[in-house]
């Protein structure tokens, strides 16, 4: 059994995994509980997730969820949802409801409602600190610092199943129906039960470029550990992009062993806990350089 999560905020989420994975949950029912939790708490919203996170550039809150078993074909993902504070919920109803893998727009809130999820008005998605920020950049055009956060959550059972799910209000300000990496397969987020999975986070208009997440996981395939899959997927999109800088870009990947691994272009904190651990842990990875916290 094993849970990882990007950056500091994910750790009440991980410690959520962890309780939930002792007890003999399943691993997709772990992700969506503490993932849900996460989206749904408006002071993480800040973190560009889920209620609270920050609007397009009209002011509506748009948010992008996924959620990939590793059996085959189990992919459910929601973009551009808007009055759903928890996304990744409804993703998980496309997954197990749904003929189809991706709704975007109306059309997926349109299935949450007949599923009896509730659209609440877009002033109930936002947060004080939200609101003010929108307000800030329509008077200065103030731009949001502090990065591109994204949830990103993986789970492995004591039953052998893995799961990972991601969750995100896209990037800051965005142009309405923007949607970023988080909820494509193969870029945010890619699982496969013969070898682990793994997730990104970033600057997403970047990251779907590379499908880091697959590649991360086809190399574990090949006989790489996470952290060298990670680190060795890193290297190729800093080689084939050329000069000295990168895009941001985090990556966290979780083997069927419980063995965790990590690599960025930019300081990274993630979360993670395994059998061996009495309690979830934290790293940090500065630019290739691990760090324990």
């Amino acid at each position: 059994m094993a849970a990882v999560g990007t950056w500091s905020f994910s750790r009440t989420a991980v410690e959520r995994m962890r309780c939930m994975l002792l007890d003999g949950q399943n691993a997709t029912d772990v992700v969506e509980t503490a993932m849900a939790e996460v989206e749904d708490d408006v002071d993480t919203g800040r973190h560009i997730v889920g209620r609270g996170g920050y609007p397009n550039f009209k002011g509506v809150v748009e948010c992008d969820a996924a959620i990939m078993e590793g059996v085959p074909g189990r992919f459910g993902a929601v973009a551009a949802l808007r009055g759903i504070a928890q996304p990744c919920r409804v993703a998980r109803q496309v997954m197990e409801k749904s003929p189809h893998s991706l709704l975007v727009g109306d059309g997926a809130e349109a299935f949450a409602q007949e599923l009896g999820f509730t659209s609440e008005p877009n002033a109930n998605m936002l947060s004080d600190h939200s609101a003010t920020a929108y307000r800030e950049y329509l008077e200065k055009n103030k731009p949001v610092r502090g990065g591109h956060d994204t949830i990103g959550l993986i789970a492995l059972d004591l039953s052998g199943n893995i799961t990972v799910g991601v969750s995100t209000s896209g990037a800051p300000f965005k142009s309405p129906g923007r949607v970023g990496d988080s909820p494509l397969p193969g870029c945010g987020l890619y699982a496969d039960h013969t070898v682990g999975a793994a997730a990104a986070t970033g600057d997403g208009d970047k990251i779907m470029c590379f499908c880091p997440s697959f590649q991360v996981v086809q190399l574990m395939r090949q006989g790489s550990s996470p952290n060298e899959a990670c680190h060795a997927v890193l290297a190729d999109i800093q080689r084939r992009i050329g000069g000295d800088k990168c895009f941001e870009i985090g990556l966290v990947s979780l083997n069927m062993k419980g063995e965790v691994g990590a690599a960025s272009s930019v300081g990274f904190p993630y979360t993670f806990w395994n059998q061996g651990l009495s309690s979830v842990e934290e790293l940090v990875i500065n630019q290739q350089k691990t760090i324990n916290v």
